[in-house]
């Protein structure tokens, strides 16, 4: 039960954010990141997504520096849970190279 909220948490952040309401959508996916490292551990691949989750909310308003530690333990779980080679994994290091790239970092 708790697992199916923590998603409504997710999704309902994900709408907000569609709708153009960043600031709104925030303290959903915080929550959904509290309750899925509460229940599932900090290196869980929902925990993971929910770390993507806040990290790419976080550039969309603008403050990469703060997104780039989400996008980093996005990264880091999904490698160390379903390996380099994974598509979550890609994904991951996608984000995670292109918020880098957006701030100018070699």
């Amino acid at each position: 039960m708790q697992q199916i909220s923590t998603f409504s948490y997710n999704n309902l952040g994900a709408r907000l954010q569609d709708m153009g309401e960043p600031a709104a959508a925030k303290p959903y996916y915080e929550r959904a990141l509290a309750i899925f490292e509460a229940v599932l551990g900090s290196n869980h691949p929902h925990t993971a997504q929910s770390y993507n989750n806040l990290g790419l909310l976080l550039q969309d308003m603008g403050e990469p520096a703060a997104a780039k530690p989400y996008l980093e333990r996005a990264l880091a779980i999904r490698e160390a849970v379903l390996g380099s080679n994974h598509p979550h994994t890609q994904v991951a290091r996608n984000n995670l190279d292109a918020l880098i790239k957006g701030m100018g970092e070699p």
